[in-house]
């Protein structure tokens, strides 16, 4: 697991620290203070490189434009890269790195706006240090820029470099081409990431594909009837049509007392988001969960149950969550239910961001724990 993590230059974050991390980790702190920045530079140093994650970050921000490239000679979607750059701009020598350790283990994703030679068109893997001195050799016109992405684990190192356009995107054809152009590291830590506006149908069927008929599928179940007694059944129903549709369609349920099918879109938020959480934390096995606003479309009632669910299936399969929130009831939660349970002493942390600090506050069990108790605000 990540102990602790040291964000440079990323996003809203010139410099920034989260430290004793636990199993599960909630992060709290007012609009605009780096709780989504937290969580996508998690996955992207947990992606060990592989520009996927930073497709889906990007696009999910509406970081994106259509632009006529000259020297490409069509019309593309390309990637705003620059607002992943602390400033929102970015020029040669612009970077900035996340690094986690764990002990004496540390990982670091390092990325930066390199010159480069128009013809190398840097479609390239990294896999030696390359040098960079005959570009001053070139005339001004001869030169682009290229965004290039370094993971490091002690000796191992892998990455990749690509040419951006004369208006500083890149290209996002390229990274959808990644699983057919790149290598996508086999090493990768398994990542789940959930957004505030919930998985789509297709996330879900693939998901659910992977735990049907599994032991872990019982607790799919069980996360449900923290909502819904009555559900006995789940099935995902395979018709292109629904599973590529963003409608919330695609799963049947069969309850206790009925015998029609019942469309999950029908029985609430709720529902859904539970759906996704427990799919996502079993799927996250040995890996990370990623949940930006983990109260979504929750009652407070089934929050404690819910905190439940994430903790002991996180302990069972080895995942390491990191959650966001803004509801009171969500950390009162999360602290009610570390009072009941045992073993749970440096597993699970509230993470306060400050602007403008460079170190989160740090809760720990047993000061959440007495937080909550005492009626004292630590969001």
């Amino acid at each position: 697991m990540l102990k602790n993590l040291t964000i440079n230059n990323f996003r809203c974050f010139k410099h920034f620290e989260l430290q004793q991390l636990g199993r599960v980790n909630l992060l709290v702190g007012k609009n605009n203070s780096g709780k989504t920045s937290i969580l996508e530079a998690i996955q992207l140093l947990c992606s060990r490189g592989n520009p996927e994650p930073l497709l889906e970050a990007l696009t999910n921000r509406g970081e994106y434009c259509w632009s006529d490239d000259i020297r490409r000679g069509r019309r593309e979607r390309e990637l705003d890269i620059c607002h992943l750059f602390h400033g929102h701009e970015i020029e040669s020598g612009s970077e900035f790195s996340i690094l986690a350790s764990n002990d004496n283990i540390e990982k670091k994703l390092f990325v930066s706006i390199e010159k480069q030679p128009i013809d190398s068109r840097g479609d390239s893997e990294i896999e030696s240090d390359e040098s960079t001195s005959l570009v001053e050799d070139f005339p001004d016109n001869l030169i682009e820029l290229a965004f290039k992405i370094l993971w490091t684990d002690g000796n191992k190192r892998e990455g990749w470099k690509r040419s951006l356009s004369s208006n500083g995107g890149l290209s996002e054809d390229y990274i959808r081409r990644w699983r057919v152009i790149g290598k996508p590291s086999k090493n990768a830590a398994t990542t789940q990431y959930i957004t505030s506006s919930s998985l789509t149908t297709t996330n879900m069927t693939d998901l659910f594909d992977q735990v049907v008929l599994t032991p872990e599928e019982m607790l799919v179940y069980k996360a449900l009837q923290t909502i819904e007694p009555k559900i006995e059944r789940l099935a995902s129903i395979t018709s292109k049509t629904l599973r590529n549709s963003e409608s919330r369609s695609g799963f049947v349920v069969r309850l206790a007392d009925s015998d029609q099918r019942v469309p999950i879109g029908s029985m609430g938020d709720g529902i859904w988001r539970m759906l996704g959480l427990a799919l996502s934390t079993v799927c996250a096995r040995g890996g990370v969960l990623l949940v930006d606003e983990i109260d979504t479309g929750l009652h407070f009632t089934a929050m404690e149950d819910m905190w439940k669910l994430i903790w002991e299936t996180a302990k069972k399969l080895n995942v390491q969550v990191f959650a966001t929130t803004h509801n009171s009831d969500c950390w009162t939660s999360l602290a009610s239910m570390a009072s009941q349970e045992q073993n749970t002493e440096d597993g699970i942390t509230i993470q306060r961001i400050e602007p403008g600090k460079e170190t989160g506050v740090v809760f720990s069990e047993r000061e959440m724990v007495i937080a909550a108790q005492r009626g004292i605000e630590v969001r």
